[in-house]
């Protein structure tokens, strides 16, 4: 096992230990099931962001590919093809043990994980089971201070996958995910919620994303989740467990806890023992059902893979993956709002990262570009409100903006000193996205007579005079005192000025002639 020196995004073991000393978390009132508690452990199968399979050279696929496209002989399980480890798999599961300060061990070894299902060609998967690479991590969660141990994580090849066709009564088998490297990392047994069993799926996402390690969506297959549920009276032993297999969403995830644990509370208030099962989910009916009896490992014949020698990781290799470890999510939450930024602020930066290409540049890296030597809020702002705004507008994301940092730049300099006013720069920012321009938004402003230059003085007064006149029943309001209806003249001022007046020296100008 690897000993190594803590970093400052790590977790601290000692602290870790003190306060789970034992593995029953206390247990917590639940108006949903009074006396009862609930027992969440998960297991997170994710899909291994390299391009290559975990031990042969064909490419990983996405729904996109045509089927039996990306397949290798040894994919197929053609006789005489030899598995070879892809080192890039590696080394972006060490990131994510690092990330969840497990402990990496210097060895590791491979298992075959023998059953037999058409869309599993050899008739077993290369595993970790016995002797994965990483153990004893742990992954605190923002909503309440929980925290989740890691009981493991190992290195495993994806299977094919099989679909019906009703109207043919065909099945057919597409083999393009056989052998695609994932990661399955299994939590301890400390959620007690559904509410805390998305909280952890969606750090642990984030954590993924973060390191590069993988894209982490649900919808397209690349993290799945295997839930073992169980229930007990408070104080009491825990209860016998079920697995709910292939969950591929947070909210159904939560809503499958939910069905399980009241399914259990049913049967235990019936008299009835709950057979330790494997189940599946129906999302229509929001109800789980019975797919096998739960398998033990004897029931899987684990055996050594024959053809791959133990897995060596020497420190020196150790050290320098953790030597180029990213930020990691709550570093970067927290330095975000030391910067001034909102706890709303900083989650929005970070979910617009997720799913970003490795080596691209996210919102975050953006983000501290432009606010280099700037007011971060007036920043964020421009960012989350403006920018993201008018992209979802287009139907763009965040991976679609052209607008460079030094634009960005120049505009919110624009607005803050005043040269132009904030409707004025919104202006300049949609004709920079319409024209897809280069141009620096001084330029633009200068073409679209926006300086607020133009605003002072006599273009103000006749401005506001314009204003007074089409709207006669407000301006009445407010000769009568009712100065909030001010506001609506204000905003007819903006739109004759076509955003150039400063709006507080249209309002007192407006109250002045008014009143």
């Amino acid at each position: 096992m690897l000993v190594h020196a803590r970093k400052p995004w790590q977790f601290t073991r000692i602290l870790r230990c003190a306060r789970l000393a034992h593995t029953e978390r206390e247990a917590r009132k639940d108006d949903r099931w009074p006396g009862w508690e609930v027992v969440v452990g998960i297991e997170v199968h994710a899909q291994i962001k390299s391009r290559a399979k975990l031990f042969s050279e064909s490419w990983t696929s996405d729904y996109s590919v045509p089927p039996n496209t990306r397949v290798s002989p040894y994919d197929a399980a053609f006789p005489g093809t030899l598995p070879r480890l892809n080192p890039q798999c590696v080394e972006l599961g060490v990131r994510t043990a690092l990330a969840l300060d497990a402990n990496v061990h210097r060895q590791s070894a491979f298992d075959r994980k023998h059953y037999f299902y058409a869309d599993l060609p050899s008739g077993y998967q290369i595993t970790q089971h016995y002797a994965p690479f990483a153990t004893d991590g742990g992954l605190k969660l923002d909503n309440d201070n929980t925290f989740v141990r890691i009981k493991q994580i190992q290195l495993e090849q994806d299977t094919g996958k099989s679909t019906f066709d009703p109207l043919q009564g065909l099945s057919s088998i597409d083999l393009n995910r056989a052998g695609t490297g994932l990661m399955e990392i299994v939590s301890e047994p400390d959620m007690r919620s559904p509410e805390e069993a998305g909280a952890y799926v969606r750090t642990l996402q984030a954590l993924l994303r973060a390191v590069g390690a993988s894209d982490g969506n649900m919808e397209q297959g690349s993290l799945r989740c295997d839930v073992n549920v169980s229930v007990n009276r408070k104080g009491a032993g825990l209860g016998t467990r079920c697995e709910i297999k292939n969950l591929n969403s947070v909210k159904f995830m939560m809503v499958a806890i939910t069905a399980e644990a009241y399914r259990h509370i049913e049967m235990l208030e019936r008299g009835e023992a709950v057979p330790q099962e494997t189940r599946g989910f129906n999302e229509a009916s929001a109800e789980t059902y019975t797919l096998r009896s739960k398998e033990d490992a004897p029931d899987y014949r684990y055996m050594p893979d024959p053809n791959l020698p133990p897995l060596l990781l020497d420190e020196a290799y150790i050290d320098t993956i953790r030597r180029t470890m990213p930020e990691l999510p709550p570093a970067t939450r927290a330095r975000l709002i030391a910067l001034g930024l909102s706890k709303r602020d900083a989650d929005v930066l970070m979910d617009i990262d997720a799913g970003r290409d490795v080596g691209a540049e996210g919102a975050v890296a953006y983000f501290d570009r432009v606010a280099a030597g700037r007011e971060p809020k007036a920043v964020v702002n421009w960012i989350t409100h403006e920018l993201l705004g008018q992209l979802a507008k287009r139907r763009e994301t965040f991976a679609d903006n052209l607008i460079s940092v030094a634009q960005m730049g120049e505009l919110v300099d624009l607005v803050q000193v005043g040269r132009i006013t904030g409707t004025a720069g919104k202006t300049v920012l949609r004709q920079m996205l319409d024209t897809r321009t280069s141009d620096p938004p001084s330029m633009i402003a200068e073409q679209l007579a926006l300086f607020s230059a133009q605003s002072g003085g006599d273009a103000l007064g006749a401005w506001c005079a314009e204003a007074v006149a089409a709207l006669p029943d407000e301006a009445d309001a407010v000769r009568r005192g009712n100065v909030k209806v001010v506001n609506k003249i204000v905003g007819r001022v903006m739109q004759i000025s076509r955003g150039t007046a400063d709006a507080r020296a249209a309002r007192d100008a407006l109250l002045k002639m008014l009143q």
